[in-house]
């Protein structure tokens, strides 16, 4: 569930300028579905949905294809989308949540939560932050194959809650992989610790947080966890792998719940923007900036990539900048907020352009690098359009 830190095809597009039109209020969001069936022929996958946001609105859409290869079913935009480690602001979200009301800090450690649950941590975990594990700078392995953690965390045994117990004690029980705060090292593992940290200080599971704490408050109402759809039907879309099998609804369709923080929400593409919407408008950069939810400083917090080596990472985001997201103010330098997800069996990917109050979200039902291509098109042929 790596993001993808290079979008060429993204990269490569030309500036917009300042004078780019301003939608009207209210708008009703423009059909973009035939700018995405040249791109899902050559791609192949079996679905491609995009969305543009400017501030709360959606301003264009559209989405072609089917649910399942081999199958009549069409997909539509009321169908849910896996979004893999697009999850990860989301977690951090609602953990900014609980330092607002004064359970978590971002300075709060591993130490300090779980020191007495697990006695043989080992000592270099106990002064790792939340702000650290959140930036993947926490020493937190990069994969749970250590000790065969990973094959019992696949056995799927107990409540999630239970589950992410066993992961933070397979992890902490070793060495970090690098002192806190002197190394990038893309983690899944961080973050589910982060969420049972939350767990730990709430007695709620994760799940139950992020439904209460964030979706209720954004109106998410399609929000869960895993693979979308009911086993044995085409009621949603299924995941495909790789070289497009189909892969049927299921436990055994996503990740072990054990890093559900870290990548296993799914939900509507128009749901995802209203939570896309929320940090889009939050933002410092935004000339529009509407702060809501959360106070200005945690999503200042959220979106300021931690200093030090390794990629400019924050809070579930990679900060980076392009040209066609410059706006027109003097200084503006084009910040873009970026993600992609995927458990290997699906593929989304969001780009957020606080000085232009524009966002752009693509997903797939499929996973691998034709998949990552295909959103990144769609999300270019709306950009283009939009620089016409």
């Amino acid at each position: 569930m790596k993001p993808l830190l290079i979008c060429l095809l993204v990269l490569a597009l030309p500036a917009l300028g300042a004078n780019a039109p301003t939608p009207p209020a209210n708008p009703i969001p423009q059909d973009v579905s035939a700018l995405l069936e040249p791109i899902l022929a050559k791609s192949k996958v079996p679905c491609l949905a995009v969305m543009e946001i400017h501030g709360n609105q959606i301003v264009a859409q559209g989405i072609v294809g089917v649910r399942k290869l081999g199958s009549p079913e069409k997909a539509t935009l009321a169908d849910q989308f896996h979004l893999g480690s697009d999850t990860k602001a989301m977690t951090a979200t609602m953990i900014a949540t609980l330092v607002e009301e004064g359970k978590l800090k971002w300075t709060t450690t591993v130490g300090e939560i779980f020191g007495e649950v697990y006695p043989k941590m080992d000592a270099g975990w106990k002064p790792v932050t939340i702000a650290q594990l959140l930036s993947h700078r926490g020493g937190a392995p990069a994969n749970l194959d250590a000790g065969g953690l990973w094959g019992r965390l696949s056995e799927r045994k107990g409540i999630p809650l239970a589950q992410r117990r066993l992961l933070v004690e397979g992890v902490v029980t070793l060495p970090p992989v690098a002192p806190p705060g002197t190394q990038y090292i893309y983690s899944n593992a961080g973050f589910a610790i982060v969420g049972a940290m939350a767990e730990k200080v709430t007695g709620e599971q994760w799940e139950d947080l992020m439904q209460k704490r964030l979706f209720a408050p954004l109106g998410i109402t399609s929000g869960g966890f895993g693979a979308p759809g009911t086993p044995g039907k085409v009621d949603q879309p299924w995941g495909h792998s790789t070289d497009g099998k189909p892969v049927p609804p299921g436990p055994t369709a996503d990740n072990p719940p054990g890093i559900g923080p870290a990548g296993t929400a799914h939900m509507t593409l128009g749901d995802w923007a209203k939570f896309v919407s929320l940090h889009l408008l939050a933002d410092a950069a935004n000339p529009n900036r509407e702060v809501k939810l959360l106070k200005a400083m945690d999503f200042d917090q959220m979106h300021k990539p931690y200093a030090g080596p390794g990629e400019p990472y924050a809070g579930g985001w990679l900060v980076t900048t392009r040209s066609w997201a410059k706006g027109g103010r003097p200084g503006d330098v084009g910040m873009v907020l970026d993600h992609s997800g995927s458990n290997t069996m699906w593929f989304c990917v969001v780009w957020i352009a606080p000085e232009k109050n524009v966002a752009y979200l693509a997903a797939t039902n499929q996973g691998g690098d034709a998949a990552g291509a295909a959103c990144d098109q769609a999300i270019a042929a709306l950009i283009l359009q939009a620089g016409k």
